[in-house]
């Protein structure tokens, strides 16, 4: 009987052994696999395609899951969207409607944009925004911004920087909602730097004091 234990033990032992150690990178059975793994869905995870869909046409066939964040909500610390439609209603109408949500540039936010600036727009509209940037003759049809801006709206600068005009594309896929509406206050300070200086007239001489002298 004792030999029989033994013997028992041994086996149940290898039995552990082999189980358990059987490929190196996996740790083997898992006792409560509902502490091991989630059972919430994790939105990165890999997805089993004979299980999930990306396909709205096969989501009766299969989960539909993807990815795409719930319609109508925002991004933590992301501004309001930008709803203009892309037309030339929006354009010219629609978008003077919309203003700048952000306050004044200070200090360290001109200089950040300022490289924003440089690195997005001044490759074409050049770094003070007068259409002489390196590509701009090979793009061609480059707009002076200082010229052109005054008689824009913020909402209409944002506008060609959201959806793109003529040559230039959108720029919303390279730079966040925030960073559009500090490069329209930036063009601002462009203008104001190219206003030409105010020369203060001549005094005018009184007749009336020269005819008396």
């Amino acid at each position: 009987m004792k030999k029989l234990a033994i013997i028992a033990t041994l086996i149940l032992s290898m039995a552990v052994v082999f189980i358990g150690c059987k490929d190196k990178r996996s740790p083997g059975s898992v006792y409560m696999p509902d502490m091991a793994y989630s059972r919430a869905y994790e939105s990165y995870a890999p997805r089993d395609s004979s299980i999930f869909t990306m396909d709205p046409n096969d989501a009766g066939h299969k989960i539909f899951y993807n990815t795409l964040p719930p319609a109508g909500t925002l991004k933590r610390g992301e501004l309001f969207p930008f709803n203009v439609p892309n037309d030339s209603n929006g354009l010219l109408n629609l978008s003077s409607l919309v203003k700048n949500p952000l306050e004044p540039l200070t200090g360290k936010e001109l200089e950040e944009t300022g490289r924003l600036f440089n690195i997005n727009c001044a490759i074409c509209h050049g770094a003070k925004g007068e259409a002489n940037g390196p590509l701009a003759a090979k793009v061609g049809g480059v707009k002076n911004i200082i010229t052109a801006s005054p008689g824009y709206s913020d909402g209409r600068l944002f506008f060609v920087m959201e959806y793109g005009q003529l040559n230039m594309g959108s720029y919303a896929s390279q730079l966040s909602r925030e960073q559009r509406w500090r490069i329209v206050q930036y063009i601002r300070t462009l203008e104001s730097k190219a206003a030409p200086a105010t020369t203060t007239p001549a005094a005018k001489t009184d007749s009336a004091t020269v005819a008396k002298k």
